[in-house]
């Protein structure tokens, strides 16, 4: 599961471990300045995988980048045929602005 430092406590952590679920969570600063204090009580750090977590940052963008379509983000269409028209038509624009050419 790759999620975002809001998702880095100690009981989210624990839930992911007792279900043996790989995570992709990096430390917040404070909660890593908090570890260092207590020194070798602290634990250690946490550990994840940065490619993995770009990744997860490049997907999440995209799908910003869609629902920045308000008729996408809210579902104002009610056909599942007119909803997924929607999604190819933004997922085109936002491949031909990737490529430089401007969508008219």
């Amino acid at each position: 599961m790759a999620a975002g430092k809001a998702y880095s406590s100690r009981g989210d952590r624990a839930c992911l471990r007792r279900r043996n679920i790989e995570k992709v969570i990096p430390e917040k600063a404070d909660q890593a300045a908090n570890r260092k204090k207590r020194g070798g009580t602290g634990g250690r750090p946490v550990s994840y995988d940065a490619e993995q977590y770009e990744e997860r940052n490049t997907v999440e963008r995209c799908i910003n980048e869609i629902q920045a379509w308000w008729g996408l983000a809210t579902r104002y269409d009610k056909t599942p045929a007119s909803h997924v028209a929607g999604l190819q038509l933004r997922g085109s624009t936002i491949w031909m602005r990737g490529l430089g050419l401007r969508p008219r």
